[in-house]
């Protein structure tokens, strides 16, 4: 997965492997976020770069998690080497000082590993619960996430005051979720990470363009606005089943998805009496077998574009232990015939210490 060189190439160099999770399994909260915590170690163990937990308040059907940092620490603990990542914080629900604060201090108890992702989603009925209006979430996101740079930064904020410990690490280490081209320019224009999302919605005069038709738009305004110098950080994170068998692969996904569109009705995308791989195509799944799945995103040009390429079992969502081995799948067979190669077990560069232990 080494990304090509051109005038609109969002690095040249080695692609980061992710995992993301909206902690949806079957599950009460506390075996969710015990699933979760497992699948997280075991990614680790087959040389994901990163792992990333999504934010969602009340809607158990929609994520699982609306406390992010407490979970992380919690897998911190469990982990020594992977990166761990919001994606994202909805940062118009939040105290943006205390969203400061404890980024700051979970980045230094997990050894700087956490990557800050950020977005302005929601539903208009949490919005309602915290007291906010929805149609506000954009000038409300832009005031939160300049708070957050100013509290990292030592700046002083309203009263005087400035955050203890500073978190002057982070300022590098922040990410915008968007679906727009005004998204990507604002977030290259600050210099941040791009994440773009496999739920991308279709626009009403184009409800059957790729993902790659979608999304290049966005990655050309965020790159040319990034500033010179700025080394570009692009996000791309897929759906991805993988089994050993393509037969039980699509019997899941069938149960997955057909679960999925009656608890979610998206009238840009095909509806609950739809064929099985209209579905397939229309949510933008990859699900199979190693080679259905290679050649499946081999066929998503923007997956050449981004610096880190990030896999989910939803709107799969099979169960724990095939998730598991999906996430194993991935790391020995799908991610290395596209390029990628495990970093945690390469000789240190010191001949006095120890390689990470996989």
């Amino acid at each position: 997965m080494t990304a090509p060189s051109s005038p609109h190439a969002a690095s040249p160099g080695r692609q980061r492997l992710g995992f993301f999770t909206r902690l949806l399994d079957d599950a009460p909260a506390a075996e969710r976020y015990r699933l979760a915590a497992e699948q997280i170690a075991h990614a680790e163990r087959l040389g994901f770069d990163a792992a990333w937990v999504a934010q969602h308040h009340f809607h158990a059907d929609e994520g699982g998690l609306p406390s992010p940092f407490v979970f992380l620490s919690h897998v911190a603990a469990r982990t020594r080497r992977i990166r761990l990542g919001t994606g994202v914080v909805t940062l118009p629900l939040e105290n943006a000082v205390r969203v400061a604060e404890d980024a700051a201090v979970f980045d230094l108890l997990s050894g700087g590993r956490l990557e800050f992702g950020v977005g302005t989603g929601g539903t208009p009925s949490a919005f309602t619960a915290f007291g906010l209006a929805s149609e506000e979430r954009a000038e409300i996101f832009a005031r939160h996430l300049q708070i957050v740079r100013d509290a990292w930064a030592g700046r002083p904020l309203t009263g005087g005051d400035r955050l203890y410990p500073w978190g002057t690490q982070l300022a590098d280490r922040i990410w915008q979720a968007t679906f727009s081209v005004g998204g990507g320019s604002r977030a290259g224009a600050a210099g941040d990470g791009l994440m773009l999302s496999r739920t991308q919605p279709r626009p009403a005069h184009a409800p059957r363009a790729s993902l790659a038709e979608l999304q290049a738009p966005i990655i050309d305004a965020y790159l040319e606005r990034l500033p010179a110098g700025r080394a570009p950080r692009v996000m791309g994170s897929r759906s991805v089943f993988v089994a050993d068998d393509r037969r039980e692969a699509l019997r899941l996904a069938e149960q997955g998805l057909r679960r999925s569109v009656a608890r979610v009705a998206d009238p840009s995308r095909p509806g609950a009496h739809a064929r099985l791989d209209d579905l397939i195509a229309g949510y933008d799944v990859h699900v199979g077998t190693p080679q259905d799945v290679i050649a499946s995103l081999r066929a998503d040009r923007t997956l050449a574009r981004v610096t880190d390429l990030v896999f989910q079992v939803h709107s799969v969502d099979p169960p724990h232990p095939l998730i598991l081995r999906s996430i194993e799948l991935v790391a020995t067979e799908v991610a290395p015939a596209l390029g990628w190669a495990r970093q945690d077990l390469a000789p240190s560069p010191n001949p006095s210490s120890q390689p990470l232990a996989a």
